[in-house]
């Protein structure tokens, strides 16, 4: 089973997500749930790192263990939100579909400025 905690700041930016577990509907190497959610997370912090107004920190130190913490100035906002969302999205249609293989909770915590 695969676990996605993801937080959110008061106004609705992605602070932080943390994914672990493995989904188990495939073989290893060929699990598309896996996948799914792999690409999703590894595409939000590509598309994050490096554009301005925006900092992001992730790590993924084993198979089936990934987290990202973002952070961000007024000028990154707009980017933020429209990525945060994108992941969301992506990530709550897997848990959706795959029921038995992944669970996402989405919760609002104070980000530090």
């Amino acid at each position: 089973m695969i676990l996605i905690d993801a937080a959110l700041d008061e106004g609705g930016l992605l602070k932080s997500c943390r994914i672990e577990g493995h989904a188990g509907s495939g073989p290893r190497g060929y699990d598309i749930v896996c996948a799914a959610v792999s690409v999703l997370a590894r595409t939000a912090v590509v598309t994050l790192s490096g554009r301005e107004g925006i900092s992001v920190r992730g790590e993924a130190p084993e198979r089936g263990k990934f987290w990202l913490e973002t952070g961000c100035v007024e000028s990154g906002r707009v980017f933020l939100s429209a990525v945060g969302a994108f992941l969301l999205e992506g990530l709550g249609s897997v848990a959706r579909e795959y029921p038995d293989c992944c669970t996402m909770k989405i919760y609002t915590e104070r980000r530090n400025k």
